[in-house]
């Protein structure tokens, strides 16, 4: 039988499959070296902040300070006075404020750490003895004879962490008042130049992107202004209660003890169960163990107050941070920068949540602006030719 050409009984003829077609990218000289460029210039810039960490910290301290200090500022301005004036009253008030509140505790705070130390040998007697609340401690574990034996071993100062010397110790103290100085003055410059440099920044911008920088600067400073505030208020509560509560026990270092648990406080989450710790301590070594225990009390109840009550009020409506994320923050700014990274951890990443806020609901409504096949060069449906 013969098949003729075209029959449908004809193979069909089997098709060859074309090589893979190869792409050349040309990468122009220029875009190296402007990637390059942009390398370097990223890796000075984080070696420069690595150097400057240190006054980049006074910087940062300066700017939550003076956040906290200027609704007070705007509070005048809005009663006619001009921004120099009221930036220059609230600043000497505060002065005034830290001054008399030093002037007040400082005298009965040296007093009670100087009789502290004074008893210290009486409470080191009763321990190498097997005396008061902690003689057990000698009398089961030989406390003092494994201390004696680590200061013969070490010498007092490696036993107590302290062997630097002494010119790192004195170059600390003269940087401390360094610091302390010039964020004071840092402070007072950015209450005057604050609002009238942001101004300045915002007003080389377009119109459309500096509405998104204002929004997303006013919920940054409404953030580190509201934990400031809120949270000296906190500690503030917290030394007051806890002074009157060691006062009630019968403590000789109430007023000391009570300033103590206001400085740690300022520390989120951690802070009031390490003065927790030490303030029942001094209590059992200073009195009993019955004024312990309800001085560990008192504790216990303050903090689930301080914890459901007061700090709600303060990162829920400020920061809007849940207790996980403030946990999370406070133990990554400890871990970065040490006490000052766990104070600032919270005011940095509500920031962080202001920005990343901004940038969903910016895309947000570059999604609602541009419908689905809308080419945003030429504003027309894509493959409209016509």
């Amino acid at each position: 039988m013969t098949i003729l050409p075209g029959s449908p009984t004809e193979a069909p003829p089997q098709e060859v499959p074309l090589p893979p077609e190869s792409r050349v990218i040309t990468i122009r000289p220029a875009t190296v070296l402007a990637i390059l460029g942009i390398a370097v210039l990223v890796g000075v810039t984080l070696i420069l902040l690595y150097l400057a960490w240190q006054v980049l910290t006074w910087i940062l301290v300066a700017v939550i300070l003076a956040c906290a200090l200027n609704p007070a500022v705007e509070f005048l301005e809005r009663r006619g006075m001009g921004r120099v004036s009221a930036a220059s009253i609230v600043f000497v008030l505060a002065l005034l404020v830290m001054t008399g509140v030093g002037f007040l505790v400082i005298p009965p705070l040296v007093a009670q750490v100087s009789d502290f130390v004074v008893a210290v040998p009486d409470f080191i007697d009763d321990l190498t003895r097997g005396r008061g609340p902690l003689g057990w401690l000698q009398d089961d574990y030989h406390i003092v004879d494994r201390v004696r034996e680590a200061i013969d071993a070490q010498g007092p100062g490696g036993v107590l962490g302290l062997s630097l010397p002494v010119l790192d110790l004195v170059r600390s103290v003269v940087t401390a008042v360094v610091a302390v100085i010039t964020i004071i003055f840092l402070t007072f410059f950015m209450l005057l130049e604050g609002p009238r440099t942001i101004k300045g920044a915002l007003g080389l911008l377009s119109p459309q992107t500096r509405v998104r920088y204002e929004r997303v600067g006013y919920e940054i400073y409404k953030t580190i202004s509201g934990y400031v505030t809120g949270n000296l208020l906190i500690s503030l509560v917290a030394g007051v209660i806890s002074t009157a509560v060691l006062f009630g026990v019968g403590s000789d270092f109430a007023i000391a003890l009570g300033l103590l648990v206001a400085i740690l406080d300022l520390i989120p989450l951690a802070g009031a169960t390490l003065a927790a710790i030490i303030v029942s301590t001094v209590v059992l070594i200073e009195t009993n163990w019955v004024r312990s225990l309800i001085v560990i009390g008192f504790f216990v109840a303050y903090q689930q107050f301080e914890n459901h009550v007061l700090q709600p009020l303060v990162y829920g409506r400020t920061v809007q941070l849940s207790p996980l994320a403030v946990l999370l923050a406070v133990l990554i700014g400890a871990q970065l920068a040490g006490v000052i990274g766990a104070l600032m951890a919270i005011p940095v990443a509500g920031t962080l949540l202001a920005i990343g806020r901004e940038i969903l609901h910016y895309r947000r409504e570059a999604a609602i602006e541009t419908p689905p096949g809308v080419d945003l060069n030429i504003d027309r449906p894509v493959g409209d030719e016509g």
